[in-house]
Parts: C-alpha cells; sequence; structure tokens
C-alpha cells in the first residue's frame, strides 16, 4: 500500500504507466476501488492510498467500492469474503 500524500505527481503517474498502481482507496472509510472512479476522484489526497492488486487492498482490511466494483461490493455486502 503506498499513500498518495507521500508521493509526487511524476512518481504516481510513472506508478501507474508500470502497473505498480492499479487501484485506489480510501484509509479513512476502508474503501478501495478503480482509478477511474468519481468516488475516489473526489477523496482527499491525504486520505487516499494506492494498492498494486485487489488482493493486497482485501488482505488489508478494505472492502470493494459500491460505485464502481459494484458486483464485488454486492457479494462482500452479502458476506462473500473474497481471498
Amino acid at each position: 500500500m503506498l499513500h498518495h500524500a507521500g508521493l509526487g505527481d511524476d512518481e504516481v503517474r510513472r506508478k501507474i504507466k508500470s502497473g505498480k498502481i492499479r487501484y485506489g482507496g480510501n484509509s479513512k472509510l476502508k474503501i478501495y476501488g478503480t482509478l477511474k472512479c468519481k468516488s475516489g476522484k473526489r477523496m482527499k489526497r491525504e486520505n487516499r492510498v494506492f494498492f498494486e492488486s485487489e488482493s493486497e487492498a482485501i488482505a488489508m482490511g478494505y472492502r470493494p467500492c459500491g460505485h464502481c466494483l459494484q458486483g464485488l461490493y454486492k457479494k462482500w455486502k452479502n458476506g462473500f469474503v473474497q481471498q
């Protein structure tokens, strides 16, 4: 997990292009989603974290976003836990 506040804009772009960043999350709400999600784009920089994979986000206790990952969110809400 990488904290956005500790990264420069150029470094974030490089990591996205290289595949080191594939998902974003909110550290206060413990939610992760795609980098194109409207909800994720509105969060404060100090709350934003990045993940290389979904399994990394889940292992750290984050849940899927209800907007950009609706299918996974419904499974999570119904008690299905993905590992």
